[in-house]
């Protein structure tokens, strides 16, 4: 099944921008809305998906916990990047409960790209949501040794 959201934001001009994601395996809406807002530059509104008591654990720096932390380091960090998920699935349920109607997080692996002006790597992003749909945890590895990564810097 083929999911895709549009989402219409306006921007510093006077179009809105429309983004289409598509991520096979995945037909979590809360999923697809943290990556449309992402893409759209709104990250106080992509903190607030998360619990109150949230994580975000980026790659190259400490775990964040809560949204106002996670809405300032997206400000700095993530401006200017295009966050590409391709594909996914389940993974776990976490909790005791035998379906995953019932137990208390839902685990999501996402693989997918992230473009930065002149390069882009592979990523995978682990998600946790609780049963409320609200971002648990969400881990984020880049998905390149560090031979790829010295490449970048030849220009």
């Amino acid at each position: 099944m083929k999911t895709t959201i549009s989402n219409n934001v306006s921007t510093s001009s006077t179009e809105p921008l429309i983004l289409k994601i598509d991520i096979q395996g995945i037909h979590e809406p809360i999923i697809y809305e943290y990556f449309a807002r992402l893409n759209n530059g709104e990250f106080t509104a992509t903190a607030e998906l998360f619990a109150a008591q949230g994580c975000l654990n980026p790659p190259f720096d400490k775990q964040l916990q809560g949204r106002e932390a996670i809405a300032q380091y997206l400000e700095k960090e993530a401006k200017g990047i295009k966050f590409l998920p391709e594909y996914g699935e389940i993974l776990t349920s976490v909790g005791t409960a035998s379906s995953l109607d019932s137990c208390d997080r839902t685990q999501y692996q996402i693989q997918g790209k992230v473009e930065i002006n002149w390069f882009t790597v592979n990523i995978s992003w682990s998600m946790q949501l609780n049963s409320a749909k609200e971002i648990m945890l969400i881990e984020v590895k880049l998905l390149a040794d560090l031979e790829d990564l010295l490449s970048f810097s030849r220009i």
